[in-house]
């Protein structure tokens, strides 16, 4: 009598999970998120965020830690690192302290941005390479310490 696929189609509390996760203006998060789907930030994240789709950053978005993400989207403030394997856009709001390292970037003009930037290659940061000098200036400061 009753088609078991159309029954599934109809029956609200079987729906997928969200595919964008949120964190609100007003929420503070101590530690790192990792995610297959979006993440948008309208809070403030002290920790990493790391993501298999997008990483979203609005205006009043603020994270004290590295981004990865296949693409990023950035209005708000960012201090750490990015690593982009696609497209970043900085919007004209946005203010990022710390290096970027992506494919292909598009910035607005009024957005500041207080770091390196290394484009053209995949961003991804287990693909990006420390210059010669920064490792040696590494290996000294282990030796010192030892």
């Amino acid at each position: 009598m009753f088609n078991k696929e159309e029954s599934k189609n109809n029956n609200p509390t079987s729906s997928k999970s969200p595919t964008l996760n949120m964190v609100s203006e007003g929420t503070r998060i101590k530690g790192d998120i990792h995610s297959e789907n979006d993440i948008r930030i309208a809070g403030f994240i002290d920790g990493q965020a790391t993501s298999k789709g997008k990483v979203i950053i609005n205006s009043n978005g603020h994270i004290e830690g590295n981004i990865e993400a296949k693409d990023a989207d950035i209005a708000g403030k960012l201090d750490g690192e990015i690593f982009i394997s696609g497209k970043l856009i900085i919007r004209q709001s946005a203010q990022i302290n710390g290096d970027i390292h992506t494919k292909t970037l598009l910035v607005e003009e009024g957005a500041q941005i207080h770091g390196t930037c290394k484009m053209g290659i995949d961003g991804k940061k287990e693909n990006v390479k420390r210059p010669d000098s920064l490792k040696e200036t590494e290996k000294t400061e282990k030796e010192t310490t030892s």
